[in-house]
């Protein structure tokens, strides 16, 4: 009697998510070592989310900054968020102060400077006395062209001259103003914000030196620039560049099996699709960090 022994191995069905997760990020002979995430539908499939995110990120961006107060509001609301991780008292909106704080704004449009000193020599306390703040206590901290409020936040809070004024106890009230204009034959977004404690006696004090000795136009590294990511960008563009970065391991792993494509691939320069769509996809990834985080503090 002659015996036989069947595989006991079982092919996972076509159907099955197994087969469906296998065939999209695997390289492997069913699907010639070609992933259908990185085909040309899935590479599209990738774009379009990505772009469709960040056109409604954007779109809400600009509608929120072209109404000032609401981004005056989000200002004071994240440093208040700020001081109360320290248990510090929260500061109170200043109308005052934001006045101060559109004056500085509008007068580096006007004479073509981003700096805490003017070009004639005046101070940030000029500003204060021409709105009657008299002060014992007062500090400035300046952004150019970042795109959020959270992301003007966490580079502050990067920048140990800027956080000690957001976390400085002496201050009881801000004020805020973000204006658009050019500067340099280049448009920007500017945003000022002004800190202070009213003066008892209501004649103005000296005031503190933290944050405007910084000098401005502070460049950031790529890490710097991750890190303040991670904390202003939305939940949506972090999924994003989540996506391409698996998109980008994918084809770095196919790239990996170049040498089993199909002989007419090998052949071509297409032996090389999975490096070239992993840089594609990492340079987005850069893209989308440098268009939330590529401003100035």
């Amino acid at each position: 009697m002659k015996s036989t022994q069947k595989n006991s191995s079982v092919r996972q069905p076509k159907g099955s998510l197994h087969h469906f997760l296998q065939q999209a990020f695997i390289p492997c002979r069913t699907n010639q070592y070609r992933p259908h995430l990185i085909r040309r539908y899935g590479i599209l499939g990738i774009l379009v989310f990505v772009i469709a995110v960040q056109a409604l990120n954007f779109s809400t961006v600009n509608a929120t900054a072209s109404t000032s107060s609401t981004t005056d509001d989000v200002l004071l609301t994240v440093t208040n968020n700020e001081r109360e991780k320290r248990q510090l008292e929260p500061l109170v909106m200043s109308d005052k102060l934001s006045r101060a704080a559109a004056f500085k704004a509008r007068d580096m449009l006007t004479h073509q400077y981003w700096a805490h000193i003017a070009p004639d020599g005046s101070t940030p306390w000029k500003w204060f006395n021409q709105v009657g703040y008299s002060y014992s206590y007062a500090g400035e901290n300046l952004a150019k062209n970042f795109r959020t409020p959270e992301a003007i936040m966490a580079a502050w809070m990067a920048s140990p001259e800027h956080q000690a004024n957001i976390l400085d106890a002496h201050y009881s009230e801000a004020g805020f103003a973000t204006v658009n204009g050019t500067l340099g034959g280049k448009q920007v977004r500017l945003t000022v914000a002004l800190y202070g404690t009213p003066s008892l006696a209501g004649i103005p004090g000296t005031a503190s030196t933290v944050g405007t000795s910084t000098p401005v136009g502070q460049q950031m590294s790529m890490m710097e620039r991750l890190n303040l990511a991670a904390q202003a960008l939305s939940l949506t563009s972090l999924l994003s560049i989540l996506l391409l970065l698996i998109g980008a391991i994918v084809a770095l792993i196919a790239h990996m099996y170049r040498k089993k494509l199909p002989k007419k691939l090998r052949a071509s320069s297409y032996r090389h699709h999975g490096l070239l769509k992993a840089g594609g996809m990492l340079s987005l990834c850069f893209i989308i960090v440098f268009l939330y985080t590529g401003g100035q503090i």
